[in-house]
């Protein structure tokens, strides 16, 4: 940082005693300080901005060269202070930062004269604080005595820096140390009490402010908290909130680049929009955004954190030809009327058979569809020739073997920046109990069933399945008239007799493994554990009179001969009509259902498989 002198700055005194500094040329700024600091520790915010705007530096009342305020002083004599300031200096209108106390002053100024403030940035500011906080904040301010006190210093410092110290904030802290060692005990003293009752002052005049308004504090601020930048920021028309990962209260000192970054991209985008204004061109509607870099392959990065479905959608071109992409961009949006939504680039080969169509398919793919993903993600000549589908109702293609078809018209497309949203009413759907394709992170996901994981399980584990057939359930009837449920000695292979696979292929049974269901531990015998999924099944083979396919409803009538099974499969009957399954984790006597398929709360259970 450049010594003060280096700087193309005047230290000066208006008529009615207030102290303030003068640099750099442009669209004028005027700052104003906290309690306890004074005009100069705005150096560094000088330095970086005086090339593109005029900054004025107000030593507030009771600080640096300015005169005190009144014993018992309210907002409007640090405001109209300010007022007198820019009169003295013909300027008709400012935007105004402000940080802490300044901030409310910045906030009185552009409340109480709307038309000399173009726009206002508060720094760290406060706003309704919680009544511990402010107990807290009137204590102090009910001590108040020698302001030059070390000790006082140092529990102010320890606030705004940390106890201990960080090492990377020595430097800021010895800038706020100086600032606090020279500033007048009596100025101190009346600004802090009046500061630690003026946070309530705006709250039912917020509405009011004209000016657009940025609201920036800290992560690690506990003074001047997010949730009171953000507040405030909300009861503004035009107002922003803005916060700094990892900074405290006084982050203008302690990280004045990036600091100034965020105030600059600010005035800087509330400029063009005036300019804009003025000569009538179109504006986006909406809060307009700081203009700070955007990291696109970061944010592309951020949102594929979501676990997504994979889907491909079809139409018909102009021309009569299928045409197909791959998305995992879909979501409902409505039951009444029954509509969905998917999204196109642009850019996308397809976009102009799918954005003039009058309907479209969305298929959703199984585990096993990962290749037609991939072939319809491709530039592929003739992407349908390596798949099968037929014509739905209204003619779009529908992939053989997905999980779930949406057959839909087209009810609107909407323009979404570099996308087109397509929002289609559902016509006609299918769905069947195959394993969804999942996508995350740039690969797919197979949320069914991780057989790797099933393949390491501890060797005498009991792995079994409810495999479910059109609202029935297989069980295998024994020669006492107890009913079983598939199982075996670990996943194993067909060929391993004694495993699950190894069971169902004895019986002819073409299954297909999904949803982990239950995993429990014997009370007797910890080392011996069980694992059931959930699962499709063909129908069984009609000759073998062992293997059955029971009703839900009939299940509870069956003889079942475990406890545990039976306890389990009393839950599988309750969470299959609410369609909401958990897993749950514990042993044969006590455990725990954590839920999948909706946010609930983990209920624990006795006696529950």
């Amino acid at each position: 940082m450049a010594d003060a002198a280096a700087l193309a700055w005047v230290r000066d005194t208006a008529p009615d005693g207030t102290g303030f500094i003068r640099a750099g040329s442009g669209a004028p700024v005027l700052l104003i300080h906290g309690v306890g600091m004074n005009a100069g520790i705005w150096q560094a915010q000088i330095e970086l901005m005086q090339d593109r705007r005029e900054l004025i530096a107000i030593d507030m009342l009771g600080h640096g060269n300015s005169p005190l305020p009144p014993e018992n002083s309210n907002l409007s004599d640090f405001a109209d202070q300010a007022i007198r300031l820019l009169d003295h200096l013909g300027l008709a209108s400012v935007s105004i930062v402000g940080h802490s106390m300044g901030a409310l002053v910045a906030l009185e100024i552009a409340l109480r004269a709307p038309s000399r403030v173009d726009s206002v940035i508060c720094l760290n500011g406060v706003f309704r604080r919680p009544e511990a906080l402010a107990q807290a904040v009137r204590e102090r301010a009910a001590a108040l005595g020698s302001h030059g006190d070390p000790s006082a210093i140092a529990a102010t410092l320890a606030r705004w820096f940390g106890d201990p110290l960080p090492a990377t904030l020595a430097s800021a802290a010895a800038t706020a140390r100086t600032a606090l060692e020279g500033v007048s005990a009596q100025g101190y003293a009346r600004t802090y009490r009046l500061f630690a009752r003026a946070d309530t002052e705006h709250v039912d005049r917020l509405a009011e402010l004209a000016a657009p308004a940025l609201f920036m504090t800290g992560s690690e601020d506990r003074n001047s908290t997010p949730a009171m930048s953000a507040a405030m920021a909300r009861l503004a028309p035009h107002g922003q909130c803005l916060v700094l990962s990892g900074e405290r209260h006084m982050m203008t000192i302690a990280s004045p680049e990036k600091v100034t970054q965020h105030m600059m991209a600010f005035l800087d985008a509330e400029k063009d929009a005036a300019i804009r204004s003025s000569v009538l061109l179109p504006v986006t509607t909406g809060r307009r955004q700081t203009a700070a870099a955007f990291d696109a392959g970061e944010f592309r990065r951020a949102l594929g954190s979501f676990l997504t479905g994979v889907t491909i959608v079809t139409t018909v071109s102009a021309e009569g030809e299928p045409r197909g992409f791959t998305a995992n961009s879909f979501t409902s949006v409505s039951l009444d009327p029954p509509l969905v939504l998917v999204c196109i680039a642009k850019k996308a080969l397809g976009h102009s058979a799918f954005s003039t169509s009058r309907g479209f398919a969305i298929n959703i793919l199984s585990e096993s569809q990962k290749a037609e993903s991939g072939i319809f993600a491709s530039k592929a000549a003739d992407k349908f020739a390596s798949v099968a589908w037929q014509s739905g109702q209204t003619g779009n293609p529908l992939i053989d073997g997905s999980v779930a078809v949406f057959d839909c018209g087209m009810e609107q497309l909407v323009d979404a920046g570099d996308h087109s949203i397509l929002i289609g009413r559902v016509r006609d759907f299918t769905h069947n109990g195959a394993q969804p394709l999942g996508y995350c992170r740039g690969t797919y996901v197979t949320p069914g069933l991780s057989q790797e994981a099933l393949a390491a399980a501890p060797h005498g584990a009991e792995v079994g399945a409810i495999l479910e057939n059109e609202g029935r359930v297989l069980f295998f009837e024994t020669p006492g008239g107890f009913h079983e449920l598939p199982a075996g000695r670990g996943l194993g292979s067909p060929k391993d007799a004694r495993s699950l696979k190894g069971c169902l292929a004895a019986k002819a049974v073409d299954a297909q493994l999904g949803f982990l269901f239950a995993v429990w531990d014997d009370a007797a015998d910890p080392s011996r554990s069980h694992v059931y999924y959930r699962g499709t099944v063909t129908a069984p083979n009609p000759s073998d009179r062992q293997t059955r396919l029971v009703e839900i409803d009939d299940i509870a009538d069956l003889k079942i001969a475990d406890p545990a099974v039976r306890s389990m499969l009393t839950r599988y009957i309750s969470e299959r009509t609410e369609d909401a399954f958990g897993v749950y984790v514990g042993n044969e006597v006590e455990g725990e259902v954590r839920p999948l398929a909706r946010a609930a709360s983990s209920q624990a259970l006795t006696g529950r498989r």
